[in-house]
């Protein structure tokens, strides 16, 4: 065990098992102490590498994160704390590999409930070889102005009204990481703060005892008096009352011990903590402070009394003249991170993303303002959520199969297509679903896929303006510009899509008004009158019937029609639908482990 100071303003630590709020409040303490360097050294995080960003007064930092505890200690030689955020379940490991580390002089383990029997270990280890060993089951630990362990001390406001700021003149230890911060409220109001501060911890068997940090605060010149705060329970409180029966101590002590209220139950008590349990007369409270009164502590008479003995014994302190107060500093203001700020209403800041179509911030994600709860129990299918998160509003059930039956008929169109063929291509060269799938849909445009927008724009506007077919078709060959949605490679007057005459079913049967299909057909008519092959394609019969549907179904503007052709809803629907297919024959290709695909040289026309 270490016999003087085992803080200073230079010390760096080590974070095992990485918590954002304890780090945060380190570091928020540095630069409240006005440190150049920050004391996180490191993070270790297990099955983890890379940075962790977090914030140093107004400026981001990147502190590195390891993923093995000999690793961080290799590359930060000058970090000689181990704070250790494990669970009780790998404390002990963990706690033990630090231990075993040459650069590591003090492990605190934050975790309740370690197995006795590993404490034990870590005790045993740690004094062997001259090491502290804080907790388990402790806050941590605080040299004012300097460095503090995790959430020692709580939040900055806590720690201004402390003093802790900067350093005074008493040494504090206690069992209990929740009093600590009670005595640091105290002692600061009485006296001029403390210089360093320990919970040692409230298990059984802790690390360090109360004896072993008063006789270190009785070594360290900056340390004038103690305070020592213990409980009923144990009998650590005994090695403190020898050592002051045997003059090893040379200050002034001032101790309480708590728990005189269980005298007051007719059974045995446990308390909060794993060692708050008196087991015999010796280890009561009133016992222990009997006993640090017989030895030469000042030991008030009830805790309501604790602070007056305190501030008695400070002031003669410095009536001796052996106290000379530190005067007050006003400390650097700590930025206030912008959620905190914005939520107490201190600021407004503008947001980066606007979102109208779905929201996850309640109990349950909602689909335009409908729960989905409230999707699964109206069964809902996959038309009425593209209705909402496309459309933002609940579709007739009409219009939602449609689109539904627009999707399972052009998933899929068979190997040959291009968008299937560089799917099978992409897949076959050993890439990965998405790598697959996107080579794929790179292909949709004006000449695959892609002419569902164009097709629903020109059968509108010429419809709309009550065009011929034959005004309307030469009108679009003067401009050079092909008739979306009209043509195809295969198909011809005499080997009709029989996509396309299930759609135009489905709508003839549901659809209150069918005047765009209506005005397409007629325009089929007469391309076929030029070429057999100019049918009404898959792509033309959904721009027109969805313009049917947005127009008959009542709930769109004019406006909102417009908006939903030129912004390329229906195209959408094509992408979707085909993504299936194309994942379809990605999971054939891997599933049929075919090879490096080469396009054969005999259907190539090799020219000059």
């Amino acid at each position: 065990m270490a016999t003087g100071q085992i803080f200073s303003r230079n010390t760096q630590a080590l974070f095992y098992n990485y918590k954002q709020l304890p780090i945060q409040r380190m570091l928020d303490f540095d630069f409240l102490c006005g440190l150049e360097t920050p004391s996180v050294a490191g993070i270790i995080n297990p099955g983890s590498e890379g940075f962790q960003k977090l914030f140093f007064g107004q400026e981001e930092i990147a502190i590195p994160v390891h993923s093995m505890i000999e690793a961080a200690c290799s590359a930060h030689p000058t970090a000689d704390v181990f704070i250790n955020f494990a669970s009780f379940r790998s404390a002990a490991a963990s706690s033990m590999s630090a231990l075993k580390q040459p650069t590591i002089r003090v492990v605190a383990i934050i975790a309740e409930g370690v197995p006795e029997s590993d404490t034990k270990q870590l005790i045993a280890y740690a004094r062997a070889n001259n090491k502290v060993l804080i907790g388990p089951a402790t806050v941590g630990g605080i040299q004012a102005g300097a460095f503090k362990i995790g959430d020692t001390a709580g939040t900055i406001d806590n720690i201004i009204q402390c003093k802790l700021y900067r350093p005074g003149s008493v040494g504090f230890v206690s069992k209990s990481g929740g009093m600590s911060n009670e005595l640091y409220n105290t002692i600061a109001r009485v006296t001029d703060g403390i210089y360093e501060g320990i919970a040692i911890g409230g298990d059984v068997f802790p690390g360090s005892t109360l004896s072993d940090h008063v006789l270190r605060f009785n070594n360290m010149p900056q340390v004038k008096m103690m305070v020592v705060l213990g409980e009923l329970g144990g009998r650590d409180e005994y090695s403190l009352v020898e050592a002051l029966k045997d003059g090893k101590v040379h200050k002034p002590v001032v101790a309480w011990v708590s728990g005189t209220c269980a005298r007051l139950f007719k059974s045995e008590v446990q308390f909060g903590h794993a060692g708050a349990k008196s087991g015999g007369e010796l280890e009561s409270a009133q016992a222990k402070n009997q006993a640090l009164r017989e030895a030469g502590a000042v030991v008030p008479t009830s805790y309501e009394a604790f602070e007056t003995a305190i501030k008695e014994t400070f002031e003669k302190l410095v009536e001796a003249g052996k106290i000379a107060p530190v005067p007050d500093v006003e400390p650097p203001q700590i930025p206030e991170d912008l959620k905190y700020a914005i939520k107490s209403g201190k600021v407004r800041a503008p947001t980066h993303i606007i979102s109208t179509i779905s929201d996850d911030r309640g109990d349950e994600p909602c689909y335009a303002g409908v729960p989905m709860s409230s999707i699964i129990q109206h069964g809902y299918g996959v038309g009425d959520v593209i209705s909402l998160l496309w459309f933002k509003r609940s579709l007739p059930r009409y219009c939602t199969q449609f689109i539904e039956i627009c999707i399972m008929l052009c998933a899929d169109h068979g190997p040959c297509v291009s968008g299937a063929h560089n799917t099978i291509v992409t897949a076959r060269a050993g890439k990965d679903l998405v790598s697959s799938l996107v080579s794929g849909l790179l292909t949709i445009g004006p000449r695959f896929g892609g002419a569902i927008d164009d097709a629903a724009r020109y059968f509108k506007d010429a419809c709309d303006r009550g065009l011929t077919p034959y005004e309307f078709v030469e009108g679009m060959k003067k401009k050079g510009i092909r008739v979306p949605g009209i043509g195809h490679r295969i198909k011809s007057r005499d080997n009709r899509d029989k996509r396309v005459q299930l759609l135009q079913q489905y709508a003839h049967t549901h659809f209150p008004s069918v005047k765009y299909m209506e005005y397409a057909v007629q325009v089929e008519a007469y391309t076929l009158s030029k070429a057999n092959n100019l049918v009404l394609n898959v792509d033309g019969a959904i721009g027109s019937l969805f313009l049917d549907l947005l127009a008959g179904s009542g709930m769109f503007s004019k406006q909102e029609i417009d908006e939903i052709v030129e912004i390329g809803y229906l195209n959408g629907l094509f992408v979707l639908a085909r993504s299936i297919g194309l994942i379809g024959h990605t999971f054939d290709q891997k599933r049929l482990k075919q090879p490096l695909y080469r396009h054969p040289w005999e259907d190539v026309l090799y020219t000059k």
